[in-house]
């Protein structure tokens, strides 16, 4: 299958990003269905799976992009250049959206959701390049168990060995350390996309890109699947024992969350394979494959507008309130429930921007970076 374009990987990251969007962007932090919160420190919800699908799927389409060039073109250090400039760019608009939202320069948050993105993917596709898939899985097990280990046995200045809460442990006291005042200021003590934090992630990513040679290298389409749900299987039983010892976490991104979200992600991706790629139903996939297809777009124009109607004031009833209170509170409040009045609000801007997408998908254009 390696000459072939895989609809389902273009709908497993339209389906990933329209989660991004769905709940970045709710009517009122206020009112939340739980399902669509992240876990308050150890422990998942739904929501926790989005960020690893994505850089899981950032993982999958490096071979499938790269390994083309390096057919075509087999010296890999002609492909650096293009991975340097694209993890820039990529940490550039991270830093753009910081900007837009807090231009205090003496404040500014460095680490986020496109900065590790952009991490992720130059240390992947560089692996990718340079490497073969056992250097790979290597590399993805040495950051799994190291950070285990750094987590677990090294000394924290004023808290101790093993502290896993939020103060306490070695990958906030390192981000509060090196950043400073730069990191995430709901956090306060910790980062989400921490410096430390970083290494289990782009164990993540490696996943992906081990899944990509994977499905490449599978004899036809029910072969992957078979492979992919059965890794996905052990992913996700291994994720879950390991969390035992090691608690699942997405703000610190622990190992046992990184495995245990790779399965998960193995899982999701084979289902769309089964329907798409094995039963060719794709009736329905048109609307993932325009998000898929230009997700980093959607994601950060869908957050440069967030950003926006929080800061933009107008004035209502005599008072001056943002654009996105009045907005809400106008149109979707008055005639729902708070819950399904903020998550209506969530789904409105869903289909924003795929219609912005399915304009520019009608007339040929991608939005690539």
């Amino acid at each position: 299958m390696a000459d072939r374009r895989l609809l389902s990987i273009d709908v497993f990251r339209g389906l990933t990003v329209a989660g991004m969007v769905l709940v970045n962007n709710p009517g009122t932090w206020g009112a939340i269905y739980a399902p669509l919160r992240h876990a308050d420190w150890h422990g998942f919800t739904p929501t926790d799976l989005i960020f690893p699908f994505f850089l899981f799927i950032v993982g999958v389409a490096i071979p499938l992009a790269l390994g083309r060039r390096l057919a075509a073109d087999p010296r890999p250090e002609r492909l650096v250049p293009r991975i340097l400039r694209r993890s820039a760019i990529i940490f550039a608009l991270g830093l753009v959206l910081h900007a837009v939202s807090n231009p205090d320069l003496a404040t500014i948050r460095i680490p986020g959701v496109l900065q590790r993105i952009a991490v992720c993917y130059l240390v992947a596709a560089i692996l990718f390049a340079f490497t073969e898939w056992r250097t790979q899985a290597a590399v993805a097990a040495a950051a799994l168990f190291g950070y285990w280990a750094l987590l677990t046995l090294v000394p924290v200045p004023g808290f101790g060995t093993g502290d896993l809460g939020k103060e306490g442990n070695l990958a906030a006291w390192m981000d509060r350390a090196l950043l400073g005042p730069h990191i995430w200021r709901l956090g306060r003590v910790y980062d989400p996309e921490g410096i430390l934090s970083t290494l289990p992630a782009i164990a993540t990513t490696l996943f992906g890109v081990m899944t990509g040679r994977f499905v490449q290298a599978a004899p036809s389409p029910a072969a992957a699947v078979k492979g992919l749900a059965w890794s996905g299987s052990a992913g996700v039983v291994i994720g879950l024992a390991w969390g035992r010892l090691f608690p699942i976490n997405k703000s610190l991104w622990t190992s046992s969350y990184a495995v245990f979200t790779a399965g998960a992600a193995l899982l999701v991706l084979a289902v769309c394979f089964w329907l798409v790629e094995v039963k060719g139903s794709t009736w329905w996939t048109t609307p993932f494959v325009i998000l898929g297809v230009n997700a980093l777009a959607v994601f950060f124009l869908s957050t440069l507008l967030a950003i926006a109607l929080a800061r933009v004031h107008v004035l209502d009833a005599g008072q001056s309130r943002t654009l996105q209170a009045v907005l809400y509170e106008h149109l979707f409040a008055p005639w729902l429930r708070p819950a399904a009045a903020s998550l209506a609000w969530a789904l409105a801007n869903v289909l924003l921007w795929l219609a912005a997408m399915w304009a520019l998908y009608r007339k040929g254009i991608r939005v690539t970076v």
